[in-house]
């Protein structure tokens, strides 16, 4: 959808010309999965799959929304906003606007019409592009002053409050912060981050969606968060300067072993580890080391995510194991919370086109299902939409 597309949409059901036009990028996280909620590390990069938005205060006190992909509109007055049930679609812009209001911020009446091209349930965080795109467009428009740190936290509070899913910084951070080129590392807990380059001339980031998403996924999520808590709560109490995972040992939770039982003992080994392995992938990128050894790590991630989170499904598994023999594959892992969803596979610039077909001919070989595949360049973070 181009601006002039957006412009003529918007004006069609407004009956005005937006005053704002802009992007919010989908993401994609290269290693550091399920860290986010453990005060952990993760290396993200914004997209150029994203979500489009026209923005015009209105003058009253309503708040006007259509949904142009799914031709549908949501109508509220500022006073009445309150999260909806049955995951209605509107609950992100919505709570964004709340988390304004907590803010200390005014919010007006305004129309908002957006669309996008992020595939919905792969995994890409569309559900995050919305919230950062209103809270940005918002805080443009009304000259709030917000720095764009605390309009990624209103947009997870937006996340946590309206869409009821607890979810870490990290979606709405990759989706603010993106920088074209670059993944970047955020410190869950210190809030610090850094930016590495990623030479896409030498290889490529492939997205393999495996069209599925198993009931479990949203359940088993709030399960994982509540076994990483009693497992730091177990820790805490041989070692009280133990505040969240990130803060743990193998050794320490080898010694507890007993106490944890196996099962929360897999859950934090796997996120002591998968801290680590972010911290040897930038490594790695820095020194300049072979692509194979920046893969490796994405296969041992897949291995934990499977194995010790166990948050994985033989689809996922499938096609990283697939890509072990994949034309110019570097390496693979299942990416977002599973359970269905993509994987994220490192793969040659020059043998793309060979590793796509490879991957869709096995997939439907071995379960006689679809690929949808994706290769994604690295983008910046929200921002104005400017003439495409």
């Amino acid at each position: 959808m181009t601006a002039s597309d957006l412009t003529s949409a918007f004006q069609r059901r407004f009956g005005e010309v937006p005053s704002l036009l802009l992007r919010a990028p989908g993401r994609i996280n290269l290693i550091g999965e399920h860290t986010d909620y453990n005060d952990g590390l993760v290396l993200p990069a914004a997209i150029d799959k994203e979500i489009r938005f026209g923005l015009r205060l209105n003058g009253t006190d309503r708040i006007r929304l259509v949904a142009l992909d799914f031709d549908a509109t949501y109508e509220v007055a500022v006073a009445d906003i309150a999260p909806i049930p049955d995951g209605h679609w509107a609950n992100y812009q919505l709570g964004v606007v709340a988390g304004l209001q907590q803010r200390g911020a005014t919010v007006p009446g305004f129309d908002c019409a957006f669309g996008g091209d992020i595939p919905g349930g792969a995994g890409l965080s569309s559900s995050a592009a919305v919230e950062c795109g209103v809270a940005w467009g918002l805080n443009h428009l009304l000259k709030l002053g917000l720095d764009t740190m605390t309009l990624a936290q209103i947009s997870q509070m937006a996340e946590h409050e309206y869409a009821k899913v607890m979810c870490g910084l990290m979606d709405q951070f990759a989706s603010m912060f993106g920088r074209a080129g670059h993944v970047v590392e955020l410190d869950c807990r210190s809030l610090e981050y850094a930016y590495f380059p990623f030479n896409t001339d030498a290889c490529r980031i492939v997205l393999c969606n495996s069209g599925v998403k198993h009931a479990l996924a949203d359940s088993e999520y709030n399960t994982r968060r509540e076994e990483c808590a009693k497992g730091v709560a177990i820790l805490q109490k041989r070692n009280s300067s133990i505040k969240s995972l990130r803060d743990a040992t193998l050794p320490e939770i080898d010694a507890a072993q007993a106490e944890l039982g196996e099962v929360i003992a897999k859950r934090c080994r796997y996120v002591v580890e998968e801290n680590q392995r972010v911290q040897d992938l930038t490594a790695r990128l820095v020194a300049g080391k072979p692509l194979e050894q920046v893969g490796e790590l994405l296969y041992a991630s897949h291995a934990g995510l499977r194995d010790l989170y166990q948050v994985s499904c033989s689809e996922l598994d499938v096609l990283e194991a697939m890509a072990h023999h994949a034309p110019g594959a570097y390496g693979a892992r299942m990416m977002g919370g599973g359970f269905g969803g993509c994987t994220l596979n490192l793969v040659a610039t020059d043998k793309v086109g060979e590793f796509v077909e490879f991957m869709t001919k096995g997939y439907q070989d071995q379960l006689g299902l679809k690929l949808e595949t994706y290769v994604t360049n690295l983008a910046d973070g929200v921002g104005e939409l400017i003439n495409n």
